[in-house]
């Protein structure tokens, strides 16, 4: 069985082998369990207790032996409630203490350069335009690639909800072949206007700039973000985005 969707849900690998294991076994001992999960024997009695610590697991001891066994798969759905409860507690921590970290940032010297590894770090880079723009402030995007996987299309639609709520703006070009629901769909966000470049340009790299930021994103199997910042760059693209944006046609 697939184990990533347990793993989605915060156990590692590890973890969900184990618990997949015990879900088919029953009670057993851990020889048992190893064979099944494939996991190595020397940690998994470290894994049976981090499950057990997370609710998904206990034991009981027949003829001074350990026989371990699932709890309840219901019992996922605490531990995602209780791990979503410490994440918003986190998160609260966090919110009351980003101005200090925030000034921590501006003393430090801006980075030249810096490079954003995944998804995630695609999503940390883009946070620079929520971080240094302002109400009535605009980031420009050329050359979004014509295909997305399905995950950056639920990201970019939640984050231009909270793009409108900052007053931020947006203007975005994108391939020529990129689904028309796409454009249709960015459009109705208040603030962003996206069109269709005037030519066809064959790359999965689209740029962003605003401000003396560009950030090329790149889409693949390991995604990757590079910042640049320099005033200098950030002219050169704006002027380019707004010769090809004289050359576009408004979506219809």
């Amino acid at each position: 069985m697939d184990v990533s969707v347990l793993r989605e849900a915060g156990l590692t690998e590890g973890e969900a082998k184990v618990y997949l294991a015990l879900l088919e076994l029953g009670s057993a001992t851990t020889g048992p369990i190893v064979k099944k999960s494939g996991v190595a024997r020397c940690i998994v009695y470290e894994l049976l207790d981090k499950l057990a610590q997370k609710g998904l697991a206990t034991y009981v001891i027949k003829e001074k032996t350990k026989h371990f066994q699932a709890a309840s798969p219901s019992g996922i759905l605490d531990y995602l409630e209780e791990r979503k409860k410490k994440i918003e507690e986190s998160s609260r921590k966090i919110e009351d203490l980003l101005p200090k970290f925030m000034a921590l940032q501006k003393s430090a010297e801006p980075a030249e350069a810096r490079v954003y590894l995944g998804f995630r770090g695609m999503i940390s880079a883009h946070e620079g335009t929520h971080q240094r723009l302002s109400k009535g402030d605009e980031y420009l995007s050329i050359g979004v690639p014509e295909e997305q996987p399905e995950h950056y299309h639920s990201y970019w639609k939640r984050d231009h909800l909270r793009r409108i709520k900052e007053g931020i703006r947006c203007r975005l070009l994108f391939h020529p072949k990129a689904d028309r629901k796409t454009l249709k769909n960015r459009n109705s966000f208040k603030g962003c206007e996206a069109r269709y470049m005037p030519f066809e340009v064959n790359t999965p790299v689209w740029i962003t700039t605003y401000n003396d930021i560009t950030v090329l994103f790149m889409i693949s199997k390991n995604p990757v973000a590079l910042e640049v910042t320099n005033q200098e760059i950030a002219d050169s693209f704006r002027a380019y985005f707004e010769d090809m944006w004289s050359r576009s046609k408004p979506f219809k």
